[in-house]
């Protein structure tokens, strides 16, 4: 019996099997896709992490101690792979004597570098000229003392006098800031900027020269064996802060750690904890919605299936009987969908990352591809073994032979209690407190191992979407009880005097109707989350990289270069646009040292992109007039406004050096709006003035920085023409080099992998839910277009009523879902404002993906709509017979 019943499954469903298959296919591939893929990411997260670092440890070797007594402490220390001393000295200054002139410069830093450091240490230093070994003079010191390879300068060693030394090369060193750290020190208290002044000795050349200098300490640096280190940032992260605290015990407070590579992961934990929490916001909507898909599916073939039952029943089968065959539909639908799932996921990994494991170890992904079958097989037991237990207990065989309608003539429980109201108020207000000025989604205490997420700020979205959509049910349901007049009037034009007819059967069908809106709109709303979510991330790192860069390509002078304004005519080559010189200096509010940017107002915006959201108290164009408009005027940080208290038109006295006399000199602003992020400044506290006036204030007209517009083309190209031609006279940075440099690992790899994966799936779920549901619901009514063939009706009027179902379901649906998806992305961005940097001053709409999507919801609508019009047309004695 269950073989005969299965074969008439598969010859008379075959329709209903395929698309309650494909539900569950697309659910399995979505789960085992993003499971797998994220598990892929944090590995890569970690991998990132770990390269990025040039020293792995370094460990200060504390006063009385002795450096050979540690270095060995730290050689035996299981995991490390080598460790070098290190000598560190204070330098009072160095001066050179070129070309007839004597340069000099403030305090430094002089290394001592053993043999063979650069060998096991290849990412610390960066030669840019001359000899890789001997005495290396960094870039900036190189450039303060106009000197190059060969020359002799002096080092000044407190102690020990002045010495002098032969340049062999100009290095940079691309970490400055972990070398020169203050290890031990909690990060509040680190030096704001590594020394503008350093030389790299070999360790024979230093000791001989700091031999009675006072200042001298040494560090053993190590690289350790990171290729054991755990898979997942958080856990590689307690690893190497473990192994950093055992040393220190062992050192018995002979040693202090710097743990750069921990450091360096526990950034990379909090991005792995983003991309978990996107996940989750963006990955686990689209697996529940395959899922109602999938149970959509089921429903449409429900009045057909309760008849089969009831049928059977009268034929005496038992209720055992009924609940196998109901169990082998679910086994053939649940297994048949959970493998083509797999298959789709390995095959999505194949094309889009070169391996169907998305770059995840092969226990790992066999445990995501294992959980993502037994999912798809829970969901093929809730949508058709569920329905028909229910039945079993419930419906008598009178029951079965009712329609829905007749069945359940009253409202849903959840419209009589308005739980969609009740939803909507709580997804506000978890809103209002998640997106609330103190709020942390993630909380990751430096040097502490544990991590936290705060998930009930992910009841917001959910409860929203839930409530949005049973909102647009009740609507959907309200409109086609009570207008059915406005509705015969709408579809009169192509069902003629079926119009009626049409509008009633309609009403009757209400519940089908609603559920098929609704679905399409949850699935259109997914799209549209996800892929402005995507739009905004990415138009926000752009911001960020330029923001960090400060144009296309931006050419920095070092500190204290005296270099006019008119010297930008020389870097107008060609391919640039436009030149615009930035001033940098620093200026004192208080005792508190912070930098000061001079513009000029009337061209700044031509060579980089002010907008609106950088500043308060105005647009960017209004603050840009007021400056030129009264040059004293100042824009200040929000951070310097809230110290000190200050108020629009208040007396901001800033104290800056002046050029003539050396000395700092009091200069009166008055405070005109607030800056919160500007080109090239730092996140925290900064001033924006007028350049002209700072000029003549200070007497220097000198320039810190030239903004180069390259119209967003060919930045590295010009770039690379440009260190050609101004060699270490000057640092020139691109945008695209930018990029690489500020983006994290989320940026970089797993939000463009999920998102690429999430927006494939999510136009296959809104065609899916536009044109299967309705399919199948035309399917089960040819019944109901015989029986009005029978009566008179014409083709073209049945035409009518088929498109009038279509044009009904894509309506609704598309306007529904483009509400829902618009509140989403509102909500999604402002609860995850951690993962922007800076936060976006409006969405970004992906015009052509969501064009793409509605066009393939719309095209599988008309496809089901043109089928069911094509099975009206068979002859109608023979439709009734066949059913």
């Amino acid at each position: 019996m269950i073989a005969t019943w299965a074969r008439g499954l598969a010859r008379h469903r075959s329709g209903r099997l395929l698309a309650a298959l494909t539900g569950i296919a697309l659910a399995v591939a979505l789960v085992a896709a993003l499971g797998s893929f994220l598990t892929a990411s944090k590995a890569t997260m970690t991998q990132r992490a770990v390269r990025s670092v040039a020293v792995d440890w370094q460990v200060q070797v504390q006063p009385g101690a002795d450096p050979h007594t540690v270095l060995s402490l730290v050689a035996r220390t299981p995991g490390t792979r080598t460790a070098l001393p290190v000598g560190f000295a204070h330098t009072g200054g160095f001066t050179a004597r070129v070309q007839g002139s004597t340069q000099a410069t403030g305090p430094g830093m002089a290394l001592g570098l053993p043999d063979g450091y650069r060998a096991r240490f290849p990412d610390a230093v960066r030669t840019l000229s001359g000899s890789s070994t001997g005495v290396l003079l960094a870039q900036q010191t190189a450039s303060n003392l106009h000197a190059a390879p060969g020359d002799t300068i002096g080092v000044q060693f407190p102690g020990a006098g002045l010495r002098q030394v032969k340049v062999d090369g100009v290095v940079d060193l691309p970490q400055a800031d972990s070398l020169f750290q203050t290890v031990g020190a909690p990060s509040q208290s680190q030096p704001t900027a590594p020394p503008d002044n350093v030389v790299l000795l070999p360790a024979t050349t230093f000791a001989a020269l700091t031999r009675g200098a006072t200042g001298v300490t040494t560090q053993i640096h190590a690289a350790r064996d990171n290729a054991r280190l755990p898979a997942d940032p958080a856990s590689a992260y307690s690893a190497v802060t473990g192994a950093a605290h055992h040393l220190e015990a062992r050192a018995a407070g002979t040693a202090l750690v710097g743990n750069n590579v921990g450091a360096a992961l526990d950034s990379a934990r909090q991005d792995a904890l983003y991309a978990q929490i996107l996940f989750l916001f963006l990955g686990v909507p689209g697996a529940v919605l395959a899922a109602t898909l999938t149970a959509a599916v089921a429903s449409a073939g429900g009045e057909r299936r309760r008849q089969e039952q009831g049928l059977l029943r009268l034929r005496g089968l038992r209720p055992r009987q009924i609940t196998a065959l109901a169990g082998l539909e679910a086994a053939l639908i649940g297994l048949a969908g959970g493998l083509a799932g797999l298959g789709i996921a390995a095959l999505t990994g194949r094309l889009a990352f070169g391996t169907a494991s998305f770059g995840a170890s092969a226990a790992t992904w066999s445990v995501w591809y294992t959980v993502a079958f037994v999912l798809g097989a829970a969901v093929a037991a809730g949508a058709v073994l569920a329905p028909a237990l229910r039945d079993l207990r419930t419906a008598t065989v009178a029951d079965t032979r009712r329609q829905e309608a007749v069945r359940h003539p009253r409202s849903p429980w959840w419209m009589r209690y308005g739980l969609d109201f009740a939803l909507l108020i709580g997804s506000w207000l978890v809103f209002r407190a998640s997106s609330g000025n103190q709020y942390a989604l993630v909380l990751a205490p430096e040097g502490v191992p544990s991590i936290s997420v705060s998930y009930w700020a992910f009841l917001g979205p959910a409860l929203l979407w839930i409530g949005a959509a049973l909102l647009l049910w009740r609507l959907t349901l309200l409109a086609l009880t009570h207008g059915r007049p406005a509705l015969a009037r709408l579809v009169r034009p192509l069902t003629a005097t079926l119009a009626g007819t049409t509008a009633a059967t309609l009403s009757r069908r209400r519940r089908p109707v609603a559920r098929s809106v609704v679905l399409l709109a949850l699935a259109v709303s997914f799209a549209i989350s996800t892929a402005v979510f995507n739009a905004t991330y990415h138009q926000q790192a752009e911001v960020d990289a330029r923001l960090t860069n400060g144009a296309d390509v931006t050419v920095t002078e070092p500190p204290g270069a005296q270099v006019p304004p008119t010297a930008g005519a020389a870097l107008k080559i060609s391919g640039v646009r436009h030149v615009e010189p930035l001033q940098h200096r620093f200026a004192y509010i208080g005792s508190d040292l912070q930098d000061l940017y001079g513009v000029r107002p009337g061209t700044i915006a031509r060579a980089t992109s002010l907008q609106d959201a950088y500043f308060a108290g105005g647009t960017a164009d209004q603050l840009m007039r007021r400056l030129a408009q009264r040059p004293d005027n100042l824009l200040v940080s929000v951070e310097t406004v809230n110290d000190f208290q200050l108020s629009p038109g208040d007396t901001v006295n800033l104290r800056i050096q002046d050029a003539r006399t050396k000395s700092l000199r009091t200069v009166p602003f008055h405070y005109a709006g607030i800056a919160k992020e500007f080109p090239t400044a730092p996140k925290d506290s900064f001033f924006v003035a007028n350049a002209s006036y700072i000029a003549k204030a200070t007497g220097d007209e000198s320039v810190g920085a030239f903004l180069l517009d390259t119209g967003g083309t060919h930045q590295r190209q010009i770039a690379d023409r440009l260190r050609r031609q101004l060699g270490t006279r000057a640092t020139v940075a691109d945008l695209t080099q930018t990029r690489g440099t500020v983006g994290t690992s989320l940026t970089s790899v797993d939000l463009a992998g999920l998102t690429r994966i999430e927006l494939a799936f999510a136009v296959l779920l809104a065609a899916g839910a536009g044109g299967l549901v309705l399919g199948l619901g035309l399917a089960e009514r040819r019944r109901t277009f015989a029986i009005a063939t029978v009566l008179g009706a014409r083709p073209r009027q049945l035409r009518g009523m088929v498109l009038s179902e279509a044009l009904l379901l894509a309506f609704g649906g598309l306007a529904g879902g483009a509400l829902i998806g618009w509140a989403l992305s509102e909500m999604l961005v402002k609860v995850l404002t951690g993962v922007f940097d800076p936060p976006p001053a409006a969405l970004s709409v992906p015009g052509v993906y969501l064009a793409l999507t509605g066009a393939a919801a719309v095209a599988a609508i008309l496809a089901a709509a043109l089928n069911g019009v094509r099975g009206s047309h068979r002859p109608a004695v023979e439709e009734l017979r066949d059913l």
